[in-house]
């Protein structure tokens, strides 16, 4: 097995690791969590780089690093549904995760028929702003726990009170409301463009 797909299966296990360490009101562990997210995603970008550079692309790679990316960006915002101190909402995830189902069926449509489809534009700036929305959203949850462990106050505290406090306690528990909904515009969007730009594909499997 070459470094690429060594690297894609890393980014496959830490998941999980990152899961339970997010779910977990502590400090610490929510810095792991935020730190394991930033070295999936560095990966994710060097695994990619050293199969193009050294010509190690195999099958195993071109089916595994897509779908190890969607499960990373996945359990993260599940992960987010489940923590009531941030507000995100059920809905949006579904279509998140809905949408990279639907792509992920129209490539393999495509590849049936001989057509590969590319990340376009859109697709690429989807996966950042997700990547950006769920890193913010691990600082403000590290925020949450610091203020509770080390100075005894509650987020949700903050916002019976006016003035700076309010607003502090407003970005730490309803921005990540507002972030991941704003991502899942961009999903929807991408989705859409996706579809449209392949739709000849879908009228012929309809016909």
């Amino acid at each position: 097995m070459n470094l690429a797909n060594k690297l894609t299966l890393i980014r496959l296990v830490l998941v999980p690791v990152f899961m339970v360490f997010t779910v977990i009101d502590n400090t610490e562990t929510r810095i792991f969590a935020l730190l394991i997210f930033i070295l999936a995603a560095v990966t994710d970008l060097y695994d990619g780089y050293v199969a193009r550079k050294y010509g190690t692309i195999t099958t195993f790679g071109q089916f595994m690093d897509p779908l190890a990316d969607k499960f990373l960006i996945s359990s993260a915002f599940i992960c987010f549904v489940g923590l009531k101190e941030i507000h995100v909402s059920a809905w949006m995830v579904v279509l998140i995760i809905g949408r990279e189902f639907l792509i992920t069926g129209l490539r393999l449509l495509a590849a049936s028929k001989g057509v590969i489809i590319a990340a376009d534009r859109a697709g690429k700036f989807k996966t950042s702003s997700q990547v950006a929305a769920i890193v913010t959203i691990l600082i403000i949850l590290c925020v949450n726990s610091g203020l509770s462990a080390y100075y005894g106050m509650e987020p949700s505290g903050l916002l019976e009170k006016s003035g700076t406090p309010y607003l502090l306690g407003f970005l730490l528990t309803w921005s990540p409301y507002w972030l991941v909904f704003c991502v899942t515009l961009l999903t929807l969007i991408s989705g859409l463009s996706y579809l449209y730009k392949h739709r000849s594909l879908l009228r012929e499997e309809i016909r």
